[in-house]
């Protein structure tokens, strides 16, 4: 579609419509990395974010944005965009440039989706002598417009270089709390026992969880079919309150389904669609 935007295909697009990569390679260095395994290993899972060959700079990359971004507006609007399947967008080399990209989506009346596995950026970070404190001073009537996304298996110790587990789960609960949208990635699951405590520590500030295996992994699927069954039945606990009686929502990705042998109309009503939206749900 384009160099910077771009529709995903297969499994990617369980994530998002449409979606912008302007960097290859991550320094989280995740052991079960899919950009790091198979045929596409050399060229997107090197353990430095690189700005893509087809940009001169940053500032090339960021005017090709721009340009692609008006081609597609309409689509864009529709969808929102996804930040980034080929890196994390708020690493220090990447997250400048990631945040200029955000800001043109606003001003344009497109709303942005992230997924990271850093916390360390929430309060601010620098670029060159500069220090931006984000995201705290964007104005209220846009937070509405981002939805943060945090990956997070219960595993650390195959995430050296991320944030913790602990410090993303933080991280989220004070964007959810300051009023921005808020979802979660559980995939890979690791094991059962620990994505089902990632879910049961965030119920109070995640508006939708996102749950996908580990590639090529095989399962027992009785032990599947009740991790669908008991995560699908957690429900959303407040501080003010014990429970609300509310189910949080979950997307089950189709890999998952397929594995467990369960169709995706036989699941309860908060288990939604790819097509659920979390901006106006």
């Amino acid at each position: 579609m384009g160099k910077c935007i771009y529709k995903p295909k297969g499994k990617a697009l369980e994530y998002a419509e449409y979606a912008c990569n302007f960097f290859i390679g991550c320094s989280c260095e995740c052991s079960y990395c899919f950009n790091k395994k198979g045929m596409l290993s050399k060229t997107l899972g090197g353990n430095t974010p690189t700005l893509k060959k087809c940009f001169k700079d940053e500032k090339h990359a960021l005017e090709v944005f721009e340009k692609e971004l008006k081609q597609n507006l309409a689509e864009l609007q529709k969808h929102g965009l996804f930040f980034s399947f080929t890196t994390d967008p708020f690493l220090n080399k990447t997250i400048h440039l990631h945040l200029q990209a955000a800001d043109k989506c606003l001003k344009n009346g497109v709303s942005v989706k992230f997924l990271t596995k850093r916390a360390d950026w929430l309060e601010g970070y620098r670029t060159g002598n500069n220090y931006i404190p984000f995201p705290f001073l964007i104005k209220d009537d846009l937070k509405d417009k981002f939805a943060f996304g945090f990956t997070l298996t219960g595993h650390d110790e195959l995430e050296p270089n991320a944030s913790t587990n602990a410090e993303r789960i933080e991280a989220m609960r004070k964007l959810h709390e300051a009023g921005f949208k808020t979802w979660a990635s559980i995939e890979p699951v690791i094991d059962f026992e620990s994505s089902l405590k990632m879910i049961y520590r965030t119920t109070d500030c995640c508006d939708l969880y996102k749950i996908g295996l580990q590639s090529g992994k095989k399962y027992d699927e009785i032990k599947l079919w009740s991790f669908i069954k008991e995560s699908s039945a957690i429900r959303v606990n407040y501080k003010e309150a014990l429970a609300s009686g509310e189910e949080i929502k979950i997307y089950f990705k189709d890999s998952l389904l397929a594995q467990a042998g369960i169709n995706r109309e036989d699941l309860p009503a908060n288990c939604v669609g790819r097509d659920y939206d979390i901006f106006n749900n």
